[in-house]
């Protein structure tokens, strides 16, 4: 009897998992145990695949992300599975995967890449051999590992969504897998329905008009984008009429009291008349002051001004009721979407267009 058979079953009344002829040999090759050994927590680079079903289309310059490495560390551990675990799931893959490595990636791939060429002797790693047992659970764990972390370019993260639409069967299941509205679902996955052309242009014109234009009909597309634009730019030109220009130079006061000497305003008591003050003839060009009621008494009346008066509001209330609040554009569907991208909260949004998408297919279905 073996020590094994001796013992019995753990305490929790599990044994140990069985190893895989794959990873005996490893063992016998490295000298390294496999049984009842805890999963490592770091890897030499090179015995970990690539993963064949990375949703990014290309990896890009990882210059800045391998400097980021060498300089300041690995912050975040990737998710790995043992390379039996992962052709068991997904046996059409092994000559996809890169030969005399021992563990495959599944959320990680850019660092994996970025620490080789870094020249990392390890990298931080956790093995979860539980992100699928067959292949479309396996593209799901590597996909939406990057929706939800939200780094993929955008026509990456409109394939994948496709990908997981396909295994999902319908853009509300999906949406609510991902924990999503069904309209963002729906604004990304437009992009795929954009024509060749203006594709090309993801990342030099906005994304949402791009995710607008793309349920139009390709022949359309060009035409409903130069539309959005220019309304995009009539709101902002309209924005910047109403907003008031910080430079301009404030009013004048006409309110304003004339300087008067203080000797001017003696009190007047037991009905004496006020003390007048000796007037100074003025300079030419200037004008004489005012002086209030005791000043103009002893200017002759030929020379006599009005008292200043108090400023009308007239012209003020005349501009305010001039600037009226701007009515929502209700026949331009173009501004009116303009206007509730950049103003309506993204929840919300969503909510909105969820129930206009709905409202569009019940308008679309034949009337029974």
């Amino acid at each position: 009897m073996s020590k094994a058979d001796a013992l019995g079953a753990g305490r929790f009344g599990g044994g140990v998992r069985p190893i895989s002829a794959r990873r005996q040999a490893v063992a016998a090759a490295t000298g390294v145990p496999t049984a009842g050994v805890a999963p490592p927590t770091e890897l030499p680079p090179h015995r970990i695949s690539l993963n064949p079903d990375n949703p990014r289309s290309s990896l890009g310059d990882l210059t800045d992300l391998a400097g980021s490495l060498r300089t300041h560390g690995q912050k975040q551990a990737i998710t790995v599975m043992n390379r039996d675990a992962y052709l068991k799931a997904n046996p059409d893959r092994e000559t996809d995967l890169e030969p005399d490595t021992t563990y495959v990636v599944i959320d990680g791939s850019s660092r994996l890449a970025a620490a080789r060429e870094a020249n990392l002797h390890v990298v931080k790693v956790m093995v979860s051999d539980d992100q699928g047992t067959n292949a479309e659970e396996l593209l799901e764990s590597a996909l939406v590992a990057n929706i939800h972390r939200q780094d993929l370019e955008e026509l990456d993260e409109a394939r994948a969504l496709q990908r997981l639409l396909a295994i999902h069967g319908s853009q509300r299941a999906l949406a609510k897998r991902l924990h999503r509205s069904q309209g963002w679902v729906s604004q990304r996955l437009a992009l795929l329905n954009l024509a060749p052309e203006l594709q090309s242009l993801i990342g030099t014109e906005p994304i949402d008009l791009l995710r607008a234009v793309g349920n139009k009909p390709q022949d359309q597309q060009q035409a409903a984008l130069a539309e959005l634009k220019a309304a995009r730019m009539r709101t902002s030109a309209e924005a910047a009429a109403t907003k008031p220009d910080r430079h301009a130079p404030e009013p004048k006061q006409h309110n304003e009291s004339v300087a008067v000497p203080e000797e001017d305003y003696t009190a007047i008591t037991g009905g004496a008349k006020p003390r007048e003050s000796q007037q100074e003839a003025p300079q030419q060009g200037e004008t004489e002051p005012e002086l209030g009621a005791a000043a103009s008494a002893s200017v002759p009346d030929g020379r006599r001004e009005p008292m200043p008066s108090v400023p009308e509001q007239s012209a003020v209330d005349s501009a305010t009721r001039n600037q009226q609040p701007k009515r929502f554009p209700y026949r331009d569907g173009a501004e009116a979407a303009l206007h509730l991208i950049h103003k309506m909260p993204a929840e919300e949004f969503n909510k909105m267009l969820d129930l206009l998408i709905k409202h569009r297919d019940s308008q679309r279905a034949p009337s029974a």
